[in-house]
């Protein structure tokens, strides 16, 4: 088992920028795959970015692509996803997730362990 704890969501402005981190334990979070989502009302949940186990490879969904990176760092059982360039239609709550496999995935379907969501509000 591997539980998932996001934080670092909050209210922004336009343009601005926020950091959120994923805070994992329980199984060696390096055996896993990371992978960020996000869910707006009244949408469904969409792909965000993922990060293989090493760190070494990286795929960005093409809304966040340039503006966003992700980032982990397995000695503090942490992931992060850096967000610059905030706009208004990043607004969501934002999960982190998990997936027993070393290779990333943008399927949600794929993962196995999700965190309990962190809010992001970006103002015009």
């Amino acid at each position: 088992q591997v539980q998932l704890v996001e934080s670092g969501g909050g209210l922004v402005q336009a343009g601005g920028s926020l950091r959120l981190s994923c805070a994992a334990s329980g199984r060696t979070f390096s055996g896993y795959a990371m992978g960020w989502f996000r869910q707006a009302p009244g949408k469904e949940r969409e792909f965000v970015a993922t990060i293989s186990w090493t760190g070494g490879s990286t795929y960005y969904a093409d809304s966040v692509k340039g503006r966003f990176t992700i980032s982990r760092d397995n000695a503090k059982n942490t992931g992060f996803l850096q967000m610059n360039t905030l706009k208004p239609e990043d607004s969501a709550v934002y999960y982190c997730a998990a997936r027993s496999g070393r290779t990333y995935s943008a399927n949600s379907d794929e993962y196995d362990y999700w965190g309990q969501g962190t809010q992001v509000t970006v103002s015009s």
